[in-house]
């Protein structure tokens, strides 16, 4: 049986890949501080399920604490999720938050990694890396040129995954998150309070005109992507993983009224320091080399993401 770590598994995409490889038969340590980052009975709920299965072991820790070394025994992959995430809350004193759970979490795996026979290591990172980008679609090759706090962490956290790489041999790949949505999304995301506001009925601050477009990824794709990479014979150093569909966010608001039948009340914010104009991404490296390609219209993974939204809702979640 093949065996996993998956750090930040409670999380938002930590748990939906912990589910899928328990699905298909494997042996799953998840890691999760449970940082109030926000509320953490969502998190609960997120591996509510998976604390049932006998191939599944939650280790409630930091991973700036944790006996890695004895974690990583067995471990033939490791998914690393784990981070402070937003955009807009890595300015300032919270900063520090950031440069623990992102850049010093990142070596201290690494490090613990090094030193076992953990076959490969796929890192998650983002978009953010790239900053507020002008020539679009983004390539691997494009500049990377952070425009916010998390971004910088994100991008370090590559490097060093790129340093254990090449001078200690340990099979890393990052992948380059694009805008990730679905069912369980983080409550601080526009997708998710969008749709809160929908049901009811109250506005939602939207930064900005609503014209800066993302490229937006559904979040069973995302967990596709890492199998892909985990599984890959000599992958790259990193991959963008992109949904294939750059819209704006009005465009976005639209579908969604659409797809609830219900309008959306715009509260006039304005814009957020740190946040970029345009994403989109060029996905003809995954696709050539791990065989990666989105398979999820937005359309349709925006209705996942409502029915999940109203089950939620009525269990009180």
């Amino acid at each position: 049986m093949k065996k996993a770590l998956v750090t930040g598994a409670a999380g938002f995409i930590g748990s939906h890949l912990s589910e899928e490889l328990v699905r298909r038969g494997w042996s799953v340590t998840g890691i999760d501080s449970f940082s109030d980052y926000y509320d953490t009975a969502l998190k609960e709920e997120n591996v509510a399920s998976l604390v049932e299965s006998e191939r599944f072991d939650l280790r409630r820790v930091d991973l700036n604490r944790a006996d890695l070394e004895s974690i990583l025994r067995g471990v033939d992959t490791v998914f690393h999720q784990a981070a402070q995430a937003g955009v807009r809350a890595s300015w300032g004193s919270e900063f520090d938050i950031y440069t623990k759970a992102n850049i010093n979490a990142t070596q201290r795996l690494l490090e613990a990694v090094r030193r076992s026979e953990v076959r490969r290591v796929v890192l998650a990172s983002s978009s953010s890396v790239y900053g507020d980008a002008a020539d679009l679609p983004v390539t691997e090759e494009s500049p990377t040129r952070p425009f916010s706090p998390y971004g910088v962490t994100k991008l370090a956290a590559e490097h060093l995954g790129r340093l254990y790489r090449r001078n200690f041999g340990v099979s890393t790949v990052g992948l380059r998150y694009f805008t990730v949505y679905g069912p369980r999304q983080r409550p601080d995301m526009a997708f998710r309070k969008i749709i809160a506001g929908i049901f009811d009925g109250r506005p939602v601050d939207v930064y900005g005109s609503g014209d800066q477009s993302r490229d937006f990824t559904f979040v069973g794709d995302v967990i596709r992507a890492n199998l892909l990479a985990g599984s890959a014979d000599e992958p790259s150093e990193v991959y963008n993983i992109g949904g294939g569909t750059r819209i704006t966010l009005n465009e976005a608001i639209v579908l969604l009224e659409e797809i609830t039948g219900r309008p959306f009340i715009r509260k006039r914010a304005g814009a957020q320091r740190g946040d970029v104009n345009d994403t989109w991404s060029d996905g003809t490296l995954a696709a050539k080399e791990i065989g990666f390609r989105s398979a999820t219209p937005l359309r349709e993974g925006l209705e996942r993401m409502v029915a999940w939204a109203r089950e939620s809702a009525a269990k009180g979640v």
